[in-house]
């Protein structure tokens, strides 16, 4: 993804702590599955060394939403952190074309690491 040495924070939460800092951070303040903090723009992004940012992941929703999918969690997780580091790189779902790519982009992920 052109980040070969890249450094990322994962951090695994329950549902009211990914509340919290959804509200903290200018988000309605409920349970979501992932947030993801850049550190590639904003004050400070020219000293941020090999470090893309922080994925924070909700156990509590991803292991509903595996449910709802009927995955494991861990292949639930696989995708969040996926969907979060490419939060990080810049990628956004806001515009219907741009989710297209971005799920494009999330299977050809998943893809490849299954076969590694």
């Amino acid at each position: 993804m052109g980040f070969p040495d890249a450094e990322l924070s994962i951090s695994f939460v329950d549902d009211p702590t990914i509340a919290t800092l959804a509200g903290d951070y200018g988000r309605t303040r409920k349970p979501t599955d992932v947030l993801a903090f850049s550190m590639l723009e904003g004050a400070g992004a020219e000293h941020r060394g090999a470090a893309l940012g922080d994925v924070i992941i909700s156990l509590d929703t991803a292991q509903r939403q595996a449910d709802a999918r009927g995955v494991s969690l861990d292949e639930e997780v696989q995708h969040l952190t996926i969907h979060g580091v490419l939060h990080l790189l810049g990628m956004d779902h806001e515009d219907p074309a741009d989710a297209v790519g971005m799920r494009a982009l999330e299977a050809h992920l998943r893809w490849e690491l299954s076969r590694t």
